[in-house]
């Protein structure tokens, strides 16, 4: 099934010159939605993967499926202010200025397997600072996959160069 078909492009969204991708579009439709996990779940099976982590807030519509499948537990990685109790935190450059995001500080116990899910890679810096999170915590990123990769100038693989990463759809960066 080609997943590409399933994502709405929305142009100057949020702001102008910004061709956003709404995978809202793909996770309606059942048989899509149902594809892009089966995809996901059957390339980590058999791999001993413990624990699922996903970057808010479309990270966590495929990722507690993700888990599920895989037997393994949820962990939420949401930005600063989000989450009750004692963090872990990483920052990591944006174009302009930094950002920043958490998780529990008992999310992950030394040693276990973790998959990272996020939507999108586009500079990597979200999806890098998550493998660090999830590294300092103890865990081994044995994974880190997204929904849609865009490819071009962005080169956002190359921040995640040494983790093993999954992009179920590639779509050029529009210039």
């Amino acid at each position: 099934m080609d997943l590409l078909k399933f994502i709405r492009n929305v142009p100057n969204f949020p702001i102008e010159g910004i061709q956003f991708k709404d995978i809202t579009t793909l996770a309606k439709h059942p048989a899509a939605f149902k594809e892009s996990n089966d995809i996901i779940i059957n390339h980590y099976r058999g791999r001993g993967i413990t624990k699922v982590a996903a970057i808010e807030a479309r990270g966590y519509i495929w990722g507690g499926v993700i888990a599920y499948h895989l037997g393994a537990g949820f962990v939420l990685i949401r930005k600063p202010g989000k989450l009750p109790a004692e963090l872990l935190s990483e920052e990591y450059q944006l174009e302009y200025g930094t950002d920043k995001i958490e998780m529990h500080v008992d999310a992950i116990e030394k040693g276990e397997k973790v998959l990272l899910f996020d939507d999108l890679l586009a500079t990597g810096g979200t999806a890098k600072a998550a493998c660090n999170l999830i590294e300092k915590a103890g865990g081994i990123v044995e994974g880190v996959v997204f929904v849609i990769e865009l490819t071009g100038s962005l080169h956002g693989k190359q921040k995640l160069e040494g983790y093993d990463v999954l992009s179920l759809v590639e779509i050029p960066v529009e210039e």
